[in-house]
């Protein structure tokens, strides 16, 4: 698109990020699905609007916690905010011993970021009490682990910044904690993503959407790990384990198995699934074209002036 005002252009995994007069920001939420920092070859239908509107709901429900980029999300797929200047930081959030803390932890490492993890935990267990795993924003690649004293000391972020964002992100942890239990799930681990606009910090970006979070099933939960059981889940998972199944995950010289119509089907679904039971709201489809997408914008944009 060729939006009126825009200065900058961004095309990201699976975002499009227009720039509107160095203030704004227009940001399309695509079809386009990643895994394993790989874009696959084939778009999942309502995907973008699945993520788009999971991640207006719980930003307008948060707003009393910080303040955040959205101004609205006018579209189906495409919210509106404020342009931040972008902390470096991923603030990732942990409430169970799963994923790539299970995997640091099973090596028999027993330190992240520097947090020190207790010992005799098992997967899934809860931590004590929620950590944070912080990670740096790679462009491109794999983020990397970094822990808080490195963050503070290399100039990443100022000290007082950082102790806010960390403040701010538990808060946030607990808040969709709180509001994941209303659904009858366990929000496991979480990344925020935050910015500033002179001295104000804002929340950026997406949030508890199934895409940068993991849910667990409360029912069964307790009894699942007494019997040592996988967890049922919630989140972008049952995609990485469809790949791996068909031999890709993301290694060098292997190829993205064939995406058939059912195949992209039935993640379309399930993203759906996600969106019903994350939300408590029926998903209605809505389908825009890009000349009706731009005039609409090109409204909008004009009572930003």
């Amino acid at each position: 698109m060729n939006l009126p005002g825009q200065t900058n252009f961004y095309k990201g995994k699976v975002r499009d990020v227009y720039t509107i007069r160095d203030k704004y920001l227009v940001m399309v939420v695509s079809d386009r699905i990643s895994a394993f920092d790989v874009v696959l070859p084939h778009p999942i239908p309502y995907k973008g609007q699945v993520l788009n509107q999971i991640a207006a709901q719980f930003l307008e429900a948060t707003r009393d916690i910080v303040p955040n980029w959205m101004i609205s999300a006018p579209l189906p797929n495409i919210s509106v905010g404020y342009k931040c200047e972008t902390y470096p930081v991923e603030m990732v959030v942990r409430g169970n011993l799963t994923g790539h803390a299970w995997r640091t932890y099973k090596s028999g490492k027993r330190m992240l970021c520097g947090i020190a993890l207790p010992e005799g935990m098992k997967e899934n267990d809860f931590f004590p009490a929620p950590i944070i795993t912080p990670t740096t924003k790679a462009h491109e690649g794999h983020d990397e682990d970094i822990s808080r004293e490195e963050i503070i000391s290399s100039g990443l972020v100022a000290e007082a910044d950082y102790i806010q964002l960390e403040k701010y992100a538990l808060a946030l942890f607990e808040r969709g904690r709180d509001m994941a239990k209303d659904r009858g799930l366990i929000l496991v681990d979480t990344k925020y993503e935050f910015g500033k606009i002179g001295d104000t910090i804002y929340l950026i970006d997406e949030i508890h959407t199934p895409d940068s979070s993991r849910y667990f099933y409360r029912e069964e939960f307790e009894l699942r790990q007494r019997e040592g059981r996988a967890q049922k889940q919630l989140s972008k998972e049952f995609v990485r384990e469809w790949l791996m199944e068909n031999g890709f995950s993301g290694q060098e010289g292997q190829q993205v198995p064939a995406m058939t119509e059912d195949v992209i089907g039935r993640i379309s679904e399930r993203y759906i699934e996600l969106f019903e039971v994350v939300t408590g709201r029926r998903f209605e489809k809505q389908d825009m074209n890009y000349p009706e997408i731009e005039s609409r914008l090109a409204e909008i944009i004009e009572e930003l002036s």
